[in-house]
């Protein structure tokens, strides 16, 4: 699908983090999210995690960021639905991972 307007992605995104699930939502307290159009390394990659999970916080930790990429999740999607569903999962996958949940149990907890 072509790349919708970054207006109509923010709100994709916002949605994906209203629809949290309850046990993530302790862990916005600490993350900064944002939407880049792509990774300049990896220019296939949905979505990226940086910073110390918060089961290994020491207390003097920055905020983490999750960085959620449009272009790359715009393309790879065949329709908008898809697109809302992708954007939900890279968001929960992302935001799991500054809780501290690597990417095995994400798969059981089917969030990944």
């Amino acid at each position: 699908m072509e790349i919708i307007p970054r207006y109509r992605f923010d709100a994709l995104v916002a949605d994906a983090l209203d629809d949290l699930p309850d046990e993530l939502l302790p862990v916005l307290d600490n993350v900064v999210v944002q939407v880049r159009d792509r990774n300049p390394d990896e220019q296939h990659l949905l979505g990226l995690y940086e910073g110390v999970p918060h089961t290994e916080r020491n207390g003097t930790d920055g905020p983490d960021v999750v960085t959620i990429y449009r272009a790359a999740l715009c393309e790879m999607c065949r329709d908008f639905d898809e697109l809302v569903d992708e954007v939900y999962v890279t968001v929960i996958h992302e935001v799991a991972h500054a809780a501290g949940i690597d990417d095995e149990r994400l798969h059981e907890l089917g969030w990944g």
